[in-house]
């Protein structure tokens, strides 16, 4: 017989074995349950409870179930059976057998999550763990214009710089102070400045004839050779020569 001291085997008469292995049968009809006496079957589970105290006592409440069932079917047997009833006795039987070994799947699955190495005290952690090393590949996505731009910047930047001055027909300034004094010793009296300017059509030298006549006549008033006079802001300018005094 089974030593387990958590199953609960029975010696009745007509049945010697375990209580689980009895309902089983008894559900598939192949053991007589009216030869059974459910007085010395709940004697015998009286007695196992009392011995289970010190166990465990969820595998007595199982096999509590069980005995109930078994009882229940031996009624089943000896009563009518009233055909408005559902479900019957044997289906009732069929799940408890099912929610049964159920119950077991999960107790053993329990078990073996238990028994399972345990982090710290089986197995333990690496001392200095190592990284994960991320290797990244650049992906570029380029039209034809952004080619070509980039080319530009590159090469703009290395390129050698050349100031290029364009040639413009310009009076100097030697050239400017030359003519003014020339001119103040023709000029009895005052004249405006636009009249020292050479005849020309070409607008941009004009202007600096204009500019280079300005600056002559300020440097002739003073080395004291000419003299300028105007009768407000932005009235023409007027230049004179000064006329030397014998000796």
């Amino acid at each position: 017989m089974d030593s387990d001291p958590d199953t609960l085997t029975l010696d009745l008469e007509g049945w010697e074995g375990p209580l689980d292995l009895l309902l089983a049968l008894a559900r598939a009809q192949k053991v007589d349950l009216k030869q059974i006496s459910i007085l010395a079957l709940v004697e015998q589970y009286l007695v196992y409870v009392e011995q289970a105290r010190a166990l465990k006592l969820e595998v007595a409440a199982d096999y509590l179930v069980m005995a109930a069932w078994l009882a229940y079917l031996k009624s089943a047997l000896l009563l009518p059976r009233d055909p408005e009833v559902e479900p019957s006795p044997e289906d009732l039987a069929l799940r408890l057998q099912m929610r049964l070994e159920r119950l077991n799947a999960m107790r053993d699955a329990g078990a073996r999550l238990l028994a399972r190495d345990r982090l710290g005290r089986d197995v333990f952690r690496r001392a200095a763990p190592e990284g994960l090393r991320t290797v990244r590949k650049a992906q570029w996505q380029a039209e034809i214009y952004d080619l070509i731009a980039a080319y530009g910047q590159v090469t703009a930047r290395n390129r050698p710089v050349f100031h290029v001055v364009h040639e413009r027909a310009v009076m100097t300034l030697d050239a400017a102070l030359e003519r003014v004094s020339r001119l103040l010793g023709l000029q009895v009296d005052w004249a405006t400045i636009e009249s020292f300017l050479p005849d020309t059509l070409d607008g941009p030298f004009r202007k600096s004839a204009l500019a280079s006549s300005f600056v002559a006549a300020l440097e002739l008033a003073r080395m004291g050779k000419a003299e300028l006079r105007q009768q407000s802001p932005f009235a023409p300018l007027y230049l004179k020569g000064v006329e030397k005094v014998g000796a």
